[in-house]
């Protein structure tokens, strides 16, 4: 099988670099964010269970006090929005909204939502809450490379910060005993070119058995 090397999709993948200088005075329309995040939810999830939950934090004195959680990272308080990815431990409690909607979508029938609903009760309130939280960032990570994709092809740029001050997000944001942040996607306008990278290659990563 060979690949097209010029497809749409292909270049995206490739233009999208994570951006460390952000206009400040670029605005993004809430309808198209949330666009943007309804198409990235297309990604997969864990039995469907669409773990993840967004903050959106347009406010600019609310970015400047997030800058100083983030580290001082700069694209949190100069990009045009903050996104923080969040997980919910209690994901599996929305089973039955998920499934009755698969089957007024027609994607499967009463006999696949009742058994897949049983199961669900069955396992997800006996894990740990640890492990939980571990499905929880997975489908995270599905969601957000989805999201800074999007937001390339759509002209937009995008940077990730994994490190900031957890617990003292959760604190700020009065984040619910269920809800944990994992990642904040800085999107905007790109104020300055990003950094290339290099990669690894093949023979060092890959193992054919």
């Amino acid at each position: 099988m060979t690949t097209t090397s010029n497809s749409n999709l292909y270049s995206v993948m490739q233009a999208r670099k994570s951006v460390r200088v952000f206009d400040p005075n670029f605005t993004i329309a809430k309808e198209e964010i949330e666009e943007m995040l309804k198409l990235a939810t297309i990604a997969p999830s864990s039995s469907n269970l669409q773990s993840w939950r967004f903050l959106v934090i347009q406010d600019a004195a609310v970015k400047t006090e997030l800058k100083g959680i983030a580290n001082n990272q700069a694209q949190a308080e100069e990009a045009s929005v903050v996104i923080a990815v969040l997980g919910d431990v209690d994901a599996y409690k929305k089973v039955e909204q998920i499934y009755t909607q698969n089957v007024a979508e027609g994607h499967m029938d009463d006999s696949i939502k009742d058994r897949t609903i049983a199961n669900t009760h069955a396992v997800y309130p006996n894990v740990s809450a640890e492990v939980r939280m571990n499905i929880a960032s997975f489908d995270a990570g599905l969601v957000s490379m989805q999201l800074m994709l999007i937001a390339k092809e759509k002209g937009y740029d995008t940077s990730t910060m994994g490190g900031f001050d957890k617990v003292k997000f959760a604190e700020r944001f009065d984040l619910p005993e269920n809800e944990f942040p994992i990642v904040l996607i800085a999107l905007g306008k790109a104020a300055a070119p990003a950094y290339g990278s290099s990669r690894l290659p093949m023979d060092e990563i890959v193992r054919f058995i």
